[in-house]
């Protein structure tokens, strides 16, 4: 019985642990449609890349920036009809147009290449950068930038599998100290060294 409970319990601390390692999100080499930098409005697509390298020449975020200060966003037109239409870019300090003041506003203009780079220094908090592509009807793209901010969120997911991990141990731990078999080896144990 005691051995049924400890196989139980490592069979669901393994389930546990590959279950985890499976939610871990990364940026690199993921589908394009799973991308969390990509912007969708029906078959017209945009991405966006930020770019510190004063802090790291290699890392590029979306829209968690890790410091304060200047920073390189970079726009992706993906579909080739967005390179036909003007694009403006404005980047407000705050969560909505209205809410904040205007850091930087780029008039409407071709991008031929499909490549739009502007730089901006970002102090601590929230920002939104507003695309706007002026086609038939205009198309309205935004990304939520949080600039030097905790994410909790991201923060409770890192932690929860080493807090599963830790109370299934525990708990094996428990029902093993528990169970008589141990005892009586401990207590062979014990008496085998006196």
């Amino acid at each position: 019985m005691t051995r049924q409970k400890i196989w139980t319990g490592i069979s669901v601390f393994i389930f546990a642990m590959v279950f985890y390692t499976s939610t871990v999100q990364a940026h690199g080499k993921v589908a394009i449609e799973e991308d969390s930098c990509m912007r969708r409005i029906g078959e017209n697509m945009i991405h966006l890349s930020t770019y510190q390298p004063q802090i790291d020449e290699e890392g590029h975020y979306c829209t968690d920036i890790p410091k304060i200060g200047n920073s390189i966003l970079v726009i992706d037109l993906v579909d080739p009809s967005l390179r036909d239409m003007p694009i403006g870019i404005k980047i407000v300090k705050g969560s909505s147009v209205n809410e904040g003041e205007t850091v930087k506003h780029i008039q409407p203009a071709l991008y031929e290449d499909g490549v739009i780079s502007t730089q901006s220094s970002f102090d601590q908090g929230k920002y939104l950068v507003l695309i706007t592509a002026e086609g038939v009807p205009p198309l309205n793209y935004e990304y939520h930038l949080r600039v030097e901010m905790v994410n909790y969120a991201n923060v409770f997911r890192a932690s929860i599998g080493p807090i599963v991990a830790l109370l299934l141990t525990t708990l094996l731990g428990y029902k093993l100290f528990k169970s008589k078999r141990f005892r009586s080896w401990l207590a062979n144990r014990g008496s085998k060294k006196n």
